[in-house]
């Protein structure tokens, strides 16, 4: 018998928010610490003042259920009229961040996948999309057929809590209770997920706790300690993780998205932007001992602090890592400025170290000075998410170019090879399987003076770079309001089976295949078994797999062949005819990649 269940009977209850209570009958709590007075009002009904509790929390119950369209009216000192603001707990907006909120039912939403727990960390191939560039939780819906085929096993979502506008990345979020509303409803988001769930796929999504978006948010106002005012970051004010009820706001956040909605995992964006460090390991437990043990939750960081310390159990199941991406995107495209010039010097070694250790910068200055990074040897190699491209090292790019506009076919189709067939865990950036030469740009639709501050400090930011010097150039940079910038960055799926992108995507589904029959059913217990630095660009890696095996990787990025030892074994997948053969013959072609599987002979087999 379960020691509690999957889920619990009823939806899990942040303490802020609406919240329905019986039917017909809600309970509204805000926490307004610095204001004098808070009204609810509620559409149809009289407006009342909300009871003050302790610690700075209001409430208030009223006759009204889902679907009822609601507002806060703050009064600060001397202010007589009150300002209207939407509940930043809300779980959906009528419209838009300045609409009315809704009261939200979470329980009625009627579950299919009742014996769903998810699947193994081991198992995941992520791949990651933008919900409104796939039309919304309908659209994605439409495309999980696909992806189940392809060998995708888990979809992240980027932030999908409310934002100005219908365009935007999702990191200008500042409702993060709420769904989207161009995206569509709770309920649309967990029929999503529910579809997901049926076909095999694990749902995880893209969190941001570390800031606000520029416009509609209005916490300071009437929540004053929400925010630190001696730290910035470079979103703005730096939110107050001493102050335990903002901890508690998003811990409920975070357990809202898992028991709610179901969600498999969470990505906590630029978890180095909070100042107390001390708020993960919190976060962890408390999702840990909310969450049923036979459910598979998985808790990913984005983390440039590089801190190992936070990925051993029970805290967080792995980290993004940008190490990887870095060095490999200058190994394949030669570039050296911005973030890339820490991995320039010595990139082909840098290579090999995040092979066999898992991080590069393990407590070595970075560009800017500062020490970055703890050892991370010990971690098995599930402990990193490894990836090509995703929406930020594309999308902040001036000109949103993909790896399939920067890098020769030969070159990256070895790069996907060590991608997806290391025991790091592959991720996915919509449309890099069928190598789509469509930009990912960065897009938002905020009213026009934040658009025009937007505009020119985009520009700005690239002034830096040797291409875009020029002011004529700068001028360039697609104007991130302009509706044409998010149509540009709708992948066109309709491509995908057309040459020469049809090439590309059956190449992806072979490697997934191959990784799923070979790679994933021996990657518990995987470990590193050292690398070896072949010539420029090339290196050779061994893992000792769960089983025993031995996986071998060999890849040469350069445009010369490179001298490699004798290699023995199965042969598991070639880049192209005859890279296998003469690697084995000792020379690894150049632009090429091949992987072998081994099985050691134990030492009591060995002939005497």
């Amino acid at each position: 018998m379960l020691e509690k269940p999957l889920f619990h009977k009823e939806a899990f209850q942040p303490m802020l928010g609406a919240q329905i209570i019986e039917a017909g009958r809600t309970r509204f709590t805000l926490w307004a610490p610095t204001a004098r007075r808070v009204d609810v009002e509620v559409e149809g009904l009289p407006r009342a003042t909300m009871t003050s509790t302790q610690d700075g929390y209001v409430t208030a119950e009223l006759d009204c259920g889902h679907g009822a369209g609601y507002r806060y009216r703050v009064f600060m000192e001397d202010d007589e009229q009150g300002t209207l603001v939407p509940d930043p707990a809300a779980r959906a907006q009528q419209t838009d961040i300045d609409s009315p909120s809704l009261v939200i039912d979470p329980g009625r939403y009627a579950w299919q996948t009742q014996g769903w727990q998810g699947r193994p960390w081991h198992e995941t191939v992520l791949y990651e999309l933008h919900v409104g560039a796939l039309g919304g939780f309908a659209g994605v819906r439409q495309h999980l057929p696909y992806l189940a085929e392809l060998g995708v096993t888990a979809i992240e979502l980027m932030p999908i809590s409310e934002f100005p506008g219908a365009r935007n990345w999702g990191y200008d979020g500042v409702l993060p209770y709420a769904v989207e509303a161009s995206y569509g409803s709770p309920d649309d988001m967990k029929a999503l997920i529910d579809e997901a769930h049926r076909l095999g796929i694990m749902v995880f999504l893209d969190v941001v706790y570390n800031h606000f978006g520029p416009d509609g948010n209005y916490l300071a106002s009437y929540a004053a300690p929400f925010f630190r005012e001696d730290l910035t970051t470079p979103w703005g004010p730096s939110i107050d993780f001493r102050n335990p009820q903002v901890r508690r706001y998003f811990i409920d956040n975070a357990l809202m998205w898992l028991e709610e909605y179901r969600l498999d995992g969470l990505r906590f964006d630029a978890v180095h932007a909070i100042s107390e460090q001390d708020f993960l390991t919190e976060l962890a437990q408390a999702i840990r001992s909310h969450t049923a043990p036979e459910r598979h939750v998985h808790l990913v960081l984005e983390n440039e602090g590089n801190t190992a310390s936070l990925l051993t159990p029970p805290q967080f199941t792995a980290q993004w890592n940008d190490d990887w991406h870095n060095v490999m995107h200058v190994l394949l495209t030669d570039e050296q400025e911005g973030y890339y010039s820490d991995f320039v010097q010595d990139a082909t070694q840098r290579l090999a170290r995040c092979l066999g250790e898992g991080f590069i910068f393990q407590g070595q200055p970075s560009r800017h000075g500062h020490i970055r990074g703890e050892p991370s040897a010990h971690l098995p190699p599930t402990a990193f998410v490894a990836f090509l491209q995703n929406h930020d090292q594309t999308g902040n790019r001036a000109l949103g170019e993909r790896l399939s506009v920067l890098a020769d076919a030969e070159s990256l189709s070895a790069a996907a090879t060590l991608l997806l067939l290391s025991p790091m865990i592959p991720l996915l950036f919509m449309g890099e399987e069928w190598s789509s030469t469509r930009p990912f740009l960065f897009f938002t639709e905020h009213n026009e003076e934040l658009a025009q501050a937007v505009r020119e400090g985009r520009r700005a930011e690239f002034a830096d770079f040797s291409a875009f010097r020029d002011e004529k150039a700068r001028a360039g940079i697609p104007d991130p309001n302009a509706l044409a910038t998010f149509e540009a960055s709708v992948p066109d799926f309709a491509a995908r089976e057309i040459a020469p992108h049809a090439d590309s995507l059956a190449r992806y589904r072979t490697l997934l295949a191959l990784r799923h029959q070979h790679i994933v059913p021996r990657l518990e217990g995987a470990a590193s078994t050292g690398t070896e630095v072949l010539g420029h660009k090339a290196v050779l890696a061994r893992w000792r797999m769960g089983d025993a095996t031995q996986l071998v990787i060999a890849l040469n990025l350069s445009e010369q062949p490179v001298a490699i030892s004798m290699l023995k074994g199965e042969r598991l997948h070639e880049t192209r005819s005859g890279v296998a053969t003469a690697a084995e013959q000792g020379q690894l072609p150049p632009r090429a990649a091949a992987v072998w599987l081994h099985r050691e002979q134990p030492a009591d087999e060995v002939a005497l």
